[in-house]
């Protein structure tokens, strides 16, 4: 059965081009919102704390502080209102959740940097 399944993902669900990213990395995403008739693009900036799941089921949390107040998201990388993702830094962790970031404030919630080459 859960062939089945994959084998449907796979075939009919359409696959948009995103950057590769993980945790520790600093990204923007892009994604549509509907107001009634209106619709416009909003953006949202922070670290990625997750990427869970594989193929189309798979999403991405991503935190950032907006004032003092810690805000995450969670973005299903196939949702049809995603339109792009950028890349802004790398960063280095040592894990593939960082949920311990949550507990962070001031500099030790600073991530290093990868250079890119």
């Amino acid at each position: 059965m859960s062939s089945l399944v994959k084998f449907v993902q796979d075939e009919f669900v359409t696959k948009k081009d995103f950057p590769e990213f993980g945790a520790g990395d600093t990204i923007t995403v892009y994604y549509e919102i509907r107001e009634g008739e209106k619709v416009r693009t909003q953006f949202f900036k922070g670290v990625v704390l997750q990427v869970k799941g594989s193929g189309s089921s798979q999403t991405f949390t991503i935190r950032k502080m907006s004032g003092t107040v810690g805000v995450e998201r969670i973005f299903p990388i196939n949702l049809p209102a995603l339109q792009k993702v950028e890349v802004n830094k790398k960063g280095k962790v040592r894990r593939a959740r960082i949920f311990y970031f949550r507990g962070l404030t001031g500099k030790k919630a600073r991530i290093k940097e990868v250079r890119r080459k």
